[in-house]
């Protein structure tokens, strides 16, 4: 990316954190070398009269929304190029979908399909608003530099990435140890204020006592979490304990993988006596509803969740629109029976786990105040009533997450302006010749 801009955002509402509050604030945001350096109130009344025009010097947000940048907890980039692929055997349960599509996709990856599979999930993701990415990567027969390649991706287009390399004992001892190097070539090599690492684990049932005690010795040498696949459907704790004889919170627990940097996604099929774990060490859970709806594994009890525990928001490979996820999420604890004010309490709760969570590994996450990294998105809202810290969560859900984003800055450039990202045609072509490759490699296996 090229030295941040000078940028004025003008007639904008911007959505600062204060606290455990979101407080709109309208005027002018000017963002100097990178930096939120001033915020200039003014008169939204007074703005809907002029409609003044922006010069090249400045942004009109025209009353739109701003608010801090969209962070995807849990991601699949090299999911991306499964689209219209051609599948062999039953897909009848979710062991099935993972053994003819997932694990037959994963395999048949290298690193060229890798790069357009990352460009492809960064594209999208620019376009939801998500400048902050948890990718979960798998490509085992291409795991050395596999995640240098999805770094040099993310740096390319300007975003943040938090990576890993999904360790698995499910195609044999080398290739599980060839999954934990590259969490340690890649963490020595090419992590900075950028990109960070966590070391990635696919799901007990498919993890050796032998590799999972690999992974505690290697978790205590590093300032990072895991991030793994927990409970996504029984057969994770099925597995485990005719495999292991023991379950999968339990596992984590013995070989001490558990901490407060710890992502374990899905969540779903968890007890009581697992939730007390997790809360004593401090995990966060990365819900991903539409993901699960898809495979038909279930819904967590969101009311036996203890409040204590973090909860975070993925879209598990699917897609890049995390407003959809949150929107979905939303929609899903009130299906459940509970009461209005209490699922806006919830998805509060929600919002600022997030804002915590990811603040662990970039301290400088902004909060849209003066001195913030400018990393913010737009969106195509503008508010059809008065908005303020009071009402600003009905705005949100009913009104700003049914709205495409506008435009993308981040760390003070645009990285999408009036829905436009420069280059997107060219790529996408590029992008199809790998997944014509990748379709074909999948027929010759078949």
């Amino acid at each position: 990316m090229n030295t941040p801009r000078n940028i004025t955002i003008k007639n904008a509402w911007i959505c600062q954190i204060k606290q455990r509050s979101i407080e709109p604030i309208f005027g002018d945001l000017i963002i100097r070398d990178g930096k939120i350096h001033e915020i200039q109130p003014s008169d939204f009344k007074a703005f809907l009269k002029q409609y003044p025009e922006a010069d090249d010097r400045t942004y009109n947000a025209n009353g739109r929304i701003v608010t801090i940048p969209l962070v995807n907890f849990h991601e699949h980039f090299y999911s991306r190029l499964a689209k219209g692929l051609p599948i062999k055997g039953a897909m009848d349960n979710f062991l099935h979908i993972l053994e003819n599509l997932w694990w037959k996709l994963d395999r048949a990856l290298d690193l060229d399909m890798v790069d357009a599979s990352a460009q492809m999930g960064v594209l999208e993701s620019i376009r939801h608003g998500v400048t902050y990415v948890f990718d979960h990567h798998a490509s085992p027969l291409a795991t050395r530099d596999s995640l240098s390649v999805i770094k040099n991706v993310l740096d390319r287009y300007g975003l943040r990435g938090f990576l890993c390399f999904e360790t698995s004992d499910r195609n044999g001892v080398e290739l599980a140890q060839q999954g934990l190097d590259e969490f340690i070539h890649f963490t020595a090599n090419h992590t900075n204020t950028e990109f960070k690492s966590m070391l990635g684990l696919h799901a007990s049932f498919t993890l050796t006592e032998n590799t999972l005690q690999k992974a505690g010795q290697i978790l205590q040498n590093y300032d990072t979490g895991i991030h793994i696949h927990l409970c996504e459907d029984e057969i994770d704790r099925k597995m485990s304990v005719e495999k292991y004889q023991d379950l999968p919170v339990q596992r984590l627990k013995k070989f001490q993988l558990l901490n407060s940097k710890s992502i374990l996604s899905h969540g779903i099929h968890l007890i009581l006596d697992d939730y007390a774990i997790i809360s004593e060490s401090g995990s966060a859970i990365a819900y991903n509803p539409d993901s699960n709806l898809n495979n038909a594994v279930g819904l967590p009890d969101f009311n036996v969740v203890p409040k204590n525990i973090p909860i975070l928001i993925g879209t598990d490979g699917m897609h890049a629109n995390m407003a959809r996820s949150m929107k979905q999420l939303f929609l899903l604890y009130r299906y459940q029976g509970n009461e209005i004010d209490k699922a806006f309490q919830w998805i509060q709760k929600i919002y600022f786990d997030q804002l915590k969570f990811v603040r662990q590994y970039f301290p400088d996450f902004p909060h849209l105040v003066i001195g913030d990294r400018a990393d913010l998105i737009t969106w195509d809202y503008i508010p059809p009533t008065p908005i303020s810290k009071d009402n600003f969560w009905g705005h949100f859900i009913y009104g700003i997450l049914e709205y495409p984003i506008h435009s993308v800055i981040h760390n003070g450039q645009f990285l999408m302006k009036d829905k436009v990202i420069d280059g997107e045609d060219e790529i996408r072509k590029k992008i199809f010749s790998e997944g014509e490759r990748l379709i074909d490699k999948l027929v010759e296996q078949n």
